[in-house]
C-alpha cells in the first residue's frame, strides 16, 4: 500500500483560490511523485490542473481538503497546504 496522507486547510488569500495562485498549486503539486487531489465538500479534483482547482470555486474561508498518496506525500500536503493557507498571493509566490 502506498502513503496516503490527506489534511483539511482554509483558503485565506483575500480574493480565494483564483487563477494564479491556482495555477501556482498545480505548478507544485506537480513537482511531487505522489498523485494530488484536492477536494470541497463531496467534489474531488486533480490537483495538477488549474481548471479542475478553479471548478471549486473556492473564495476565502473555503474549506478545502489535500490528499496526496506517494512517497513524499506528507510533505507534499505540508507544502501544497501552506500555499492554501497563505494569506497573500505575494506571501505564496515563494513556493
Amino acid at each position: 500500500m502506498s502513503n496516503a496522507v490527506e489534511q483539511e486547510f482554509t483558503v485565506r488569500a483575500e480574493l480565494g483560490l483564483h487563477a494564479r495562485p491556482a495555477g501556482r498549486f498545480a505548478a507544485l503539486a506537480s513537482k511531487f511523485e505522489s498523485e494530488i487531489s484536492v477536494g470541497r465538500a463531496e467534489e474531488w479534483v486533480n490537483g495538477c490542473s488549474v481548471l479542475s482547482i478553479l471548478s471549486l470555486a473556492a473564495a476565502r474561508g473555503t474549506v478545502l481538503r489535500v490528499r496526496a498518496e506517494g512517497a513524499d506525500a506528507v510533505v507534499a500536503v505540508e507544502q501544497l497546504g501552506a500555499l492554501i493557507e497563505s494569506p497573500e498571493e505575494s506571501a505564496a509566490s515563494g513556493a
